[in-house]
């Protein structure tokens, strides 16, 4: 059942009325014929005799062994199986076809795997074969008497008895059945379990199709999302168009992927390429006319049975490959780029339901990146509106009041160069001190803000979001206490809450927020609370002032191990930066940790 078989091209279908015309091809070969099948339905009647109650029943459990099996490997496995124990051949196998009457899936049984491999490849559907009919079945005697036989290849074994009927559903044929060598030879009964087989095989086949599609369909949306992710979370391009490469070629099952992209200058180049020959590929310039220029001025996919032999192909590396899908990558009318999928010569070639599939990915992939260069020009012009309201900000805070200190003075200059008594100067030079002062903090505020954004913001509203994002954690609102001088902090109190900051200052600011969000973090890990409190005291001005940090809950106090030591490391070595001084200890109730943290203030 090789290409030996192989000689003439298949007869065209001949008129029937659901039974097959007796044909006689010479001394005991001969085509039968008595078999049945009323159409919309899958009854069969025989012409000779009726199935006995336990051939029906077997019948009946291979029908639902078959249809039952959604992987098609192993479906098709079990129908050859199951005819050949259902109609005693020795030898039985199944070719399925794609779209070119090419085999696809070739499953044999009874054949040594040594003379399998010795035949080579599948036999085609021609010669004897290419007379199997698309309704009823071809039965032969013996079938080195058809007149289409052309001989037996290496390794083949011989074989006589035949039987053979297509795998279809409705009219659409997905390949045929073929069954040999019985003794006595094949008869009706056989040929009407072959076909009640076969239109189950078809309808198995169909459905492990479409389950294989839709699994292959769900793959491409999780790949176009995954890019779509990548690239909406700032991945770098090149990165996501590697990925879009490697990810297509594996859910295509093809050998080798590429994305050709606009040039500098206008060319169509492949800028990467993933898989077999992918060294070759990458730079290679496609020149206008090609089918990668076509799909991607048209917007519309192509596939192409074969890159060796066409002459629209002018990059050499692609004419090592056989079967070629182009997808376009648009979105919105715009042509990003083309995806180009590449199978070699010997393996299945592309279908429409590919290109249907690969072209939805490319357009989910165009639209990632015109979403992701969208956004890009959104962060930089918001970066562009920051620089304005940066330099807006030194202009009217710092450089003006740097202005009018600078004519303050000059004002003292020139009433010095005049004599008057300096006395009178002391009031102006303390003014403009003061001015200067306050110019190099607004400018301290600015770079500050422009190295964290929280720096904007001030102390005690910072200290107040972490109590708050700690009520998750805890269960329950911890309370919070800022004070300065022991005087308390109200809220809406800017004014003494500006205060806070300018004696903290900002080189402590980052500390302090992150003493009191460890703090709470480990009341929330180890306390089993049902209360804390928060207290942050500043005392004083200067290297003479502090600020004291106190965490206070009522849970179950200080385990007698402590294995991890590292969030209490941390706020010691803050401490210690400071020249302060760290403690975590039993609270002054007796139940509970106190949590103490205090540095001076610079």
């Amino acid at each position: 059942m090789a290409d030996d078989l192989s000689g003439r091209a298949p007869t065209p279908d001949r008129p029937h009325d659901g039974a097959l015309p007796e044909a006689t091809y010479g001394p005991g070969v001969t085509t039968t014929i008595h078999v049945r099948q009323p159409s919309g339905g899958s009854h069969l009647a025989l012409g000779t005799a009726s199935e006995t109650g336990d051939e029906m029943a077997d019948l009946l459990d291979a029908v639902l062994s078959v249809a039952s099996e959604l992987d098609l490997p192993n479906m098709l496995e079990r129908f050859v199986r199951v005819s050949v124990e259902l109609t005693g051949a020795r030898y039985g196998a199944i070719n399925v076809l794609d779209s070119h009457g090419e085999s696809t899936t070739f499953v044999q049984t009874g054949v040594e795997a040594a003379a399998a491999k010795m035949m080579g490849h599948p036999p085609h559907a021609r010669g004897v074969l290419g007379h199997i009919p698309a309704h009823g079945v071809l039965r032969l005697d013996d079938l080195t008497e058809h007149p289409a036989f052309r001989g037996w290849p290496a390794g083949h074994p011989p074989m006589g008895s035949f039987l053979g009927a297509a795998v279809r559903v409705r009219e659409q044929v997905y390949g045929y059945l073929y069954l040999s060598e019985k003794d006595g030879g094949f008869t009706d009964r056989d040929a009407s379990t072959v076909v009640a087989l076969a239109a189950t095989a078809g309808v198995a086949v169909a459905n492990a199709q479409l389950y294989a599609d839709g699994a292959r369909r769900e793959h491409w949306l999780r790949a176009g999302q995954d890019i779509t992710t990548m690239l909406l979370s700032g991945a770098d391009e090149e990165e996501a168009l590697a990925h879009i490469a490697a990810t297509a070629r594996e859910v295509a099952d093809a050998d080798a992927a590429a994305l050709a992209l606009p040039g500098v200058g206008g060319e169509l180049l492949i800028e990467l390429a993933d898989g077999h020959s992918a060294d070759t590929l990458v730079g290679a310039q496609l020149t206008p006319g090609g089918p990668t220029w076509s799909v991607m001025e048209e917007g519309t996919g192509l596939v192409m049975d074969s890159l060796a032999t066409s002459r629209r192909i002018t990059v050499p590396a692609m004419r090592a490959f056989a079967s070629a899908l182009f997808a376009p990558l648009q979105t919105s009318g715009r042509g990003v780029g083309v995806l180009i999928l590449l199978r070699r010569v010997g393996t299945p070639g592309f279908e429409a339901s590919d290109l249907a599939t690969a072209e939805s990915f490319a357009s989910q992939a165009a639209l990632a990146f015109v979403l992701a260069e969208a956004r890009h020009a959104q962060d930089v012009a918001a970066l562009l509106d920051e620089r304005e309201r940066i330099a807006r900000d030194l202009h009217d805070l710092a450089i003006q009041q740097l202005f009018a200190t600078g004519m303050q003075l000059e004002t003292v200059r020139r009433r010095s160069a005049r004599g008057v008594d300096p006395s009178e100067l002391t009031g102006i030079v303390e003014e403009a001190l003061d001015n200067v002062d306050a110019s190099v903090r607004q400018i301290r505020q600015i770079v500050y803000a422009l190295r964290d954004p929280d720096a904007a913001t001030g102390i005690v509203e910072r200290l107040r979001r972490e109590a708050s994002l700690a009520r998750t954690g805890l269960g329950f609102a911890p309370s919070l206490i800022v004070s300065l001088d022991d005087q308390v902090v109200a809220d809406g109190d800017y004014i003494v809450a500006d205060l806070v900051d300018e004696r903290i200052g900002p080189d402590r600011t980052d500390d302090v927020v992150a003493v009191v969000r460890e703090g709470l973090a480990n009341a929330a890990r180890h306390a089993h609370a049902s209360s804390v409190a928060v207290r942050v005291g500043v005392h004083g001005l200067g290297p003479t002032g502090t600020v004291r940090i106190e965490v206070e809950d009522d849970g179950v106090g200080l385990p007698k191990v402590r294995d991890r030591r590292s969030g209490t490391g941390n706020l010691a070595a803050r401490s210690r930066q400071h020249g302060g001084t760290f403690s975590i200890g039993a609270a002054p109730a007796g139940r509970g940790t106190l949590l103490s943290w205090e540095v001076p203030l610079g």
